[in-house]
Formats: C-alpha cells, sequence, structure tokens
C-alpha cells in the first residue's frame, strides 16, 4: 500500500546495498543511468545533490549519442525497479555488444538474471513490490554503491533518522486541500529542477491529475508570457495553481524573480503557493521536499477519489505496444 510505503519512507535510507560480482565493477569517473520513469528519479536527485559528478542521464531507447571514447570512459548503470523495462534492457543490450562498463540496479526481472548470467555487477534492490517512484531512496543508494562514492552514501544513510514525515504530512494534507480542483504548476531554480520533476510526477501518478514544471529563470523567457491573462485567453489557464519551491541557497536572484513572478501572477488572478525547501543539509532538504510531495499528492487523491498507486494507464499503454 502507497500510504505504508510513504510512512516507511525513511526506512529506506537503513538499507545496505551490496554490489555482486564486485570484482568486475571498476572505478569511475563518468557514468551514464538508462532508466525510466521512477527508475531514473535517483540519478536526477544525485545530480541535484552533487551538480559536479559526470551524470548523464538517458531515458529512452539505446544509449545517448555519445562519441565512443566518451562513452568507454562511462560506467552505464541499466536503472529498472521492476528489471523488464523495454527501454532499459534495450540500453543494456547495446552496451553490452559494444563492450562498454555496464552495471545493473534492479528488483527482479531480465536484468538481475542477465547480470547474474553474465557476471556483471549489479545491486539487487529489495523487492517490496512498490510503485518504483516509491523506491527512489532504495535505488539512490544502490547508485551510490555502484559509483565508489562511499561518503555519499553514508552521508545519504543519515536520512534513517532525520526524515520527519509526521511534520510533512501535516503539510501535505493543507497544500492538498488548497491545491484541489486546480492544475499544479510546480517552478523551482534550474538546480532544483529534478525536485520539481518529482513533484510533477507524484502529481501525474498518485493524484491522477494533470501537473507540470519548469524551471526558472528559463520560463521567465518563454512560458510566463502564457499567462499574461488577456479576456480571451483567461479561461485556458483559469485552473493553473502555481507552486513555488523557494530555497534560501539560491541565487538571490532567483529568489528574487520568484517574488516578482507571485507579484504578476495574482495581480492577473492565479493562486500561487511558496513552499520553502529545508533541512539540515542539502541531501536532508531535497528529500524533506519529496517526502512533502508524496503526501500531499496522496491526500490530493484522497479528496479525488482516485486510488493513488496503481498506474493503469500505463498498464494498459504496455499492454497495447505489446509489452
Amino acid at each position: 500500500m502507497i500510504l505504508d510505503d510513504i510512512k516507511q519512507y525513511a526506512k529506506q535510507f537503513e538499507y545496505d546495498p551490496v554490489v555482486e560480482n564486485a570484482a568486475k565493477l571498476k572505478k569511475h569517473k563518468k557514468f551514464i543511468v538508462c532508466g525510466m520513469g521512477g527508475s531514473h528519479l535517483a540519478a536526477d536527485i544525485i545530480k541535484a545533490w552533487h551538480p559536479e559528478v559526470d551524470l548523464i542521464i538517458w531515458s529512452g531507447y539505446g544509449l545517448p549519442p555519445l562519441h565512443e571514447n566518451d562513452l568507454k570512459e562511462r560506467l552505464i548503470i541499466a536503472s529498472s525497479y521492476s528489471g523488464n523495462t523495454e527501454e532499459v534492457i534495450d540500453a543494456f543490450v547495446e552496451a553490452r555488444a559494444r563492450h562498454l562498463a555496464l552495471a545493473v540496479v534492479a528488483s527482479r526481472g531480465k536484468l538481475i538474471a542477465q547480470a547474474e548470467k553474465n557476471k556483471i555487477p549489479y545491486v539487487a534492490l529489495p523487492d517490496f513490490h512498490q510503485q518504483p517512484r516509491m523506491a527512489t531512496g532504495l535505488s539512490m543508494l544502490a547508485m551510490l554503491a555502484l559509483m565508489g562514492e562511499r561518503s555519499w552514501l553514508v552521508e545519504a544513510k543519515q536520512l534513517a533518522t532525520l526524515l520527519t514525515l509526521a511534520r510533512e504530512e501535516h503539510r501535505g494534507k493543507d497544500l492538498a486541500k488548497r491545491l484541489h480542483d486546480s492544475v499544479p504548476i510546480v517552478y523551482a531554480s534550474i538546480r532544483n529542477a529534478a525536485i520539481a520533476h518529482n513533484w510533477k510526477i507524484k502529481f501525474n501518478e498518485t493524484a491522477k491529475i494533470p501537473a507540470f514544471d519548469n524551471a526558472v529563470p528559463e520560463l521567465n523567457h518563454n512560458e510566463m508570457t502564457g499567462y499574461d491573462a488577456k479576456a480571451r485567453t483567461h479561461a485556458l489557464s483559469r485552473q493553473f495553481h502555481f507552486v513555488f519551491l523557494k530555497d534560501g541557497a539560491d541565487d538571490r536572484r532567483i529568489i528574487k524573480r520568484m517574488s516578482v513572478m507571485e507579484k504578476l501572477f495574482k495581480d492577473r488572478g492565479f493562486k500561487s503557493e511558496v513552499v520553502l525547501l529545508q533541512g539540515k543539509n542539502e541531501i536532508h532538504k531535497i528529500f524533506s521536499a519529496l517526502a512533502l510531495a508524496d503526501w500531499t499528492a496522496y491526500h490530493a487523491a484522497l479528496l479525488y477519489g482516485v486510488e493513488p498507486e496503481p498506474v493503469p494507464m500505463v498498464e494498459e499503454f504496455k499492454k497495447l505496444i505489446g509489452r
């Protein structure tokens, strides 16, 4: 049940990932994570937490169109919670055919079977049969282990005691009520874009509602003008409710831009919310924000009377494409 997954989210950080076939894993400084949906969210978070790391996130078939020499310098991590994601298996097969450094993160499925058969390094995630979007902590710890980032792994595991989920539930329930009957538009700085995107995904998959995200300052040069509500276009966006994820560590100019946008939107009759990103350190700040997103989306699902866990349209789509 997704409610149990949210309540026990902090326990994910008690997990000690074990790298199987570790003797085959060489140290790398450059990485590619191939994953779809919830199975690449952990990589997005790592990149937000440590933007200096040379990490490419690829969500598609095959491998990113890089020069062969660049590919050979990277560890390719095939990430799929189920172990059966079509696009990730395709990336895995291509990486093997091109004799590239390869590792796997999955809980079960074809990827684990192939990694075992071919002596490829892998981390087998605990199989709690949860939705991939709810296994971000487990996936991140596994990726850090494969990347050899031991100090980051130790810091991340402190979240087992740092996260205060009860506090986030109260905030999330209140926020869900304010957002009810609206389409959330989630904005953050470019450094926190992965957090905003996670929020959008939680609204889509858990609450079953449309939601969108973007980053400041780019949106000030294009998207923002679409909300310059004129008489003939106001109806197109009247259901939008803007959520600004504000971070005191952001560039002061970004913070100013968000404040000015709030005023502009208010003057045009739009609703907006400010969510302050807070934590004892960067990774605590990130996962506190994600916990708040989980609770907000969960309570939104209850308000709309929808089942928060399953993703039936995704399953229907897979059947139609022959998966």
